[in-house]
């Protein structure tokens, strides 16, 4: 099961991790460089919840926390 909001959609995006070496050229280097990039996840805040759909029925499903916050769903 992917871990998506059913609320928001917020998802998992990739994106990288970018290693640099060196010193700053405001601490008197000559800059910073790139040594290497990683990929990696940005993964979204979700929880476990028990929310009441509109029908009636109670069903658990993930839930960002924004939308927790914002009160967009109501929880049992």
């Amino acid at each position: 099961m992917s871990r998506i909001c059913v609320i928001t959609g917020k998802r998992p995006v990739t994106g990288g991790r970018i290693s640099r070496k060196g010193q700053k050229k405001k601490s008197g280097g000559i800059g910073t460089h790139v040594t290497k990039t990683n990929k990696r996840v940005f993964r979204p805040n979700l929880q476990r919840k028990r929310i009441r759909l509109s029908n009636g029925s109670v069903k658990r499903m993930w839930i960002s926390a924004k939308a927790l916050k914002s009160g967009k769903v109501e929880v049992v």
